[in-house]
């Protein structure tokens, strides 16, 4: 795992993030007085764990008006027909809530054909569709021709909201036009207790794009595969995508170059770690952590620290807070940075080495 700096004090107070009543103007750059800021935008996303414990990314259309040309999580904003959210300026918005997690299978179903919603006649089991019948879905869900969940309930099924596990919201800085507050779970698909047998389940699904509309690629891997592919410039991750993969990829391991698949057993022992780590690591909790990026050092053209520890304009004098003893190492094109407002996905390079040495801070 990661190193973290938890003993070091002057790391701390350096990354510490707005204690109850604090201001946290020595954490976050603000443009606007909070009142006059861009809306953060409620949204959700999954981090979608397969049966052998490999992770699902989705390649963003080069058109898109958010996170163009990257790989990112199934998800997406939430819809009125989600729920209910409060009004902008209760800070309960940036809470769990159900509608944030029917957002987030709902948008996991749209783009990637991967429908989390529980057989009401089988015990446990996830509703199977067939292909047909799974990509009209997607098509009437989409163009909003039909509620979600309604839709669901006429296949006999029901959203599985109690199998999301939150695992962190991220707020965008203040100084980014187009904000997010976004909601994060972690949704741990079965574990066949027979992996070598063929089966067309639900959960053996391969997770599709949505014909372009947004994604044009859906594909599982291990957590350190994403992030090695990252590295070598073969993909683009932003920060909550390298930041998150970092955490678990010591949890969910693939098995020896050239060995077999792990046994349920070991996967299921995996899974076991993961869950232990984001039920009692930290204060506060992954659950409850909510992490606004802050650059707190830097060389223009090379590199940008980015802290953890702040929560949010929106969130400041509550509370809420992010992760104190880590931050992030962006390193930077040298001829396109343009300050920290990152207007392509070419602008930065992921280094592995994400928690840095205090004495280079």
């Amino acid at each position: 795992m990661a190193p973290s700096y938890s003993d070091t004090d002057d790391f701390k107070s350096i990354m510490r993030g707005p204690s109850t009543g604090s201001s946290a103007k020595n954490f976050h750059i603000l443009a606007k007085s909070p009142k006059d800021l861009p809306l953060a935008s409620p949204s959700a996303s999954i981090l979608l764990i397969s049966l052998t414990n490999r992770i699902l990314l989705l390649h963003r259309v080069q058109t898109s008006t958010s996170f163009a040309s990257a790989h990112v999580f199934p998800g997406g904003h939430v819809s009125p027909q989600d729920g209910y959210l409060p009004p902008p300026e209760d800070i309960r918005r940036h809470e769990d809530s159900d509608a944030y997690r029917i957002a987030a299978i709902r948008e996991c179903f749209e783009e990637s054909g991967l429908l989390l919603a529980k057989d009401l006649l089988s015990s446990g089991e996830l509703v199977q569709l067939s292909e047909q019948e799974r990509e009209e879905g997607r098509i009437a869900v989409h163009d909003e021709k039909v509620p979600f969940a309604e839709w669901v309930k006429q296949r006999g099924g029901a959203l599985d909201t109690e199998g999301l596990v939150p695992f962190t919201r991220w707020l965008t800085p203040a100084n980014i036009p187009k904000r997010f507050s976004t909601q994060m779970y972690l949704y741990f698909l079965p574990i066949d207790s027979e992996l070598s047998s063929k089966t067309d389940k639900t959960q053996m699904h391969i997770p599709t794009p949505d014909g372009g509309v947004e994604h044009t690629a859906a594909r599982f891997l291990y957590p350190r595969e994403w992030l090695e592919m990252a590295l070598d410039g073969d993909i683009v991750l932003y920060p909550p995508q390298f930041f998150l993969l970092s955490l678990i990829a010591d949890f969910l391991i693939s098995p020896p170059t050239g060995g077999e698949d792990l046994d349920a057993a070991a996967l299921r022992e995996q899974r076991k770690r993961l869950m232990h780590f984001v039920k009692t690591d930290g204060d506060p909790l992954w659950g409850e952590k909510c992490i606004s990026p802050n650059p707190i050092k830097g060389e223009k053209g090379k590199y940008m620290i980015m802290g953890m520890g702040d929560a949010g304009p929106e969130l400041e004098g509550t509370s809420r807070r992010g992760d104190a003893e880590r931050v992030l190492r962006v390193e930077l094109t040298k001829d396109v940075e343009r300050g920290r407002q990152r207007r392509s996905p070419q602008e930065v390079i992921w280094n592995r080495d994400m928690f840095m040495e205090t004495e280079k801070l």
